[in-house]
């Protein structure tokens, strides 16, 4: 069998593992450590003392990382070209865009909070669906990118801070108040958002932690 085409091949295979001698994994619930066995594809292993999901083998995994992380990018540019929202009171129109908050707190003198608008609901999604997007795309073809193992760990750990829900609930709880002094009409930033939320949590949840790093030392194998 040809070399290039056995790697594509097992990239694609349901969750190759690496060749080693044991694979043990801690419940994130109660430690309890457990030998991981290899599941079929679409089930999870559960801890025997607290039922906890350990990890799971999803289905069509990099295809579906790969695929809702380049849309949460596609979604990312729709925010910042297009308007989030535009406010209408007497005859004044105020039309507002995601970079636009954070420039708008910068002139009323509170640097600080734009600066963490910018980081928490730009800098960090983008950095979350980028990093799976550089992960997962080449480990469809078979090959781990360069500093992919680097780029695998600051992402998760990048993970919690990304805060583009709570950033969408700030708006429209703000929007129910203002709503009673003005006409507000969503825009395609505000729908982008919103699609950006869910497109980043399934990129995320689109493959098992554990089976990412375990393609990705198979891939270092190869």
């Amino acid at each position: 069998m040809i070399p290039g085409f056995t790697r594509r091949w097992l990239s694609r295979a349901s969750w190759p593992r690496p060749r080693r001698t044991s694979h043990v994994v801690a419940c994130h619930f109660c430690d309890t450590l457990h030998e991981a066995p290899e599941l079929t594809e679409g089930s999870a292993a559960r801890c025997n003392r607290c039922d906890h999901v350990l990890y799971q083998n999803r289905p069509a995994s990099l295809v579906r990382a790969s695929a809702f992380s380049a849309s949460a990018l596609v979604a990312m540019i729709l925010c910042q070209v297009f308007p989030f929202l535009t406010m209408d009171a007497v005859s004044i129109r105020k039309t507002l865009t995601l970079a636009g908050t954070a420039g708008a707190l910068f002139d009323r003198g509170e640097a600080l909070l734009g600066i963490a608008v910018i980081a928490f609901t730009m800098v960090a999604p983008f950095l979350l669906a980028a990093g799976m997007l550089y992960v997962a795309a080449p480990l469809l073809l078979g090959f781990a990118a360069p500093g992919a193992r680097v780029i695998v760990k600051f992402m998760y750990r990048s993970e919690p801070w990304n805060m583009a829900e709570v950033y969408l609930l700030a708006v429209i709880v703000s929007l129910l108040k203002i709503a009673k002094l003005a006409d507000v009409h969503f825009g395609i930033g505000f729908w982008a958002a919103a699609a950006l939320m869910v497109l980043l949590a399934a990129g995320v949840a689109g493959i098992d932690r554990e089976e990412l790093w375990d393609r990705l030392e198979l891939a270092k194998q190869s």
